[in-house]
């Protein structure tokens, strides 16, 4: 505000700020956070959905492996050496071995929570217009980060459970030969190599 040559009061505003590097920066690592984000989501709902979470085929030495069966939260599949795969899904809940319910519930629950986490996550984002001005958007997006830690947790849980089962079973001495998994299936090794 300013004084003019007439004795009137005028008033000046100011051009808005360039953005800085600095906040050029930290936009973009916003925006590469909530990109890894979607992704981690994405790779909970398809590690929920696919069959992969215990991989078995017949293991002893005599015998050929002609197919690999693959049992998951929802189906079970049989996969061919030719390539043909048949999956049923599980008929009743009650029927289910108490681990594959307990990783149903906490599977479905973590893409739930990572849900949450998202849109809390995008609120509180500096790009967005939410809560403007205010002290408000650290605390959102702190939340959000503890929902993903959350979501995480709930994802380990079934998957150690499941990586336990299948190392015990393949080392117990009264399991048959052919009711033994050769592995946990990619969902609990994602970087073995065959």
């Amino acid at each position: 505000m300013r004084i003019g040559s007439t004795g009137h009061t005028v008033i000046q505003e100011t051009p808005p700020a360039l953005p800085t590097q600095h906040t050029m920066g930290a936009f973009a690592l916003e925006i590469f956070g909530l990109s890894i984000c979607i992704i981690g989501w994405v790779g909970v709902i398809l590690a929920c959905a696919l069959p992969m979470w215990q991989v078995s085929a017949f293991i002893e030495q005599n015998i050929v492996v002609a197919q690999f069966t693959w049992e998951g939260l929802w189906m079970s599949c049989v996969v061919q050496s030719t390539g043909q795969m048949q999956c049923k899904v599980y008929d009743s809940i009650l029927a289910l071995e108490p681990e594959l319910q307990a990783g149903r519930a906490l599977t479905v629950l973590a893409a739930i929570v990572g849900l949450v986490a998202l849109l809390v996550t995008v609120v509180g984002a500096q790009c967005t217009t939410c809560f403007q001005g205010s002290g408000v958007k650290s605390r959102i997006v702190f939340a959000g980060g503890a929902l993903y830690i959350v979501t995480g947790l709930l994802v380990l849980i079934p998957l150690c459970w499941t990586a336990n089962i299948v190392i015990k079973d393949f080392f117990n001495p009264h399991v048959p030969a052919s009711k033994k998994r050769g592995d946990g299936g990619p969902r609990s090794f994602a970087g073995k190599k065959e």
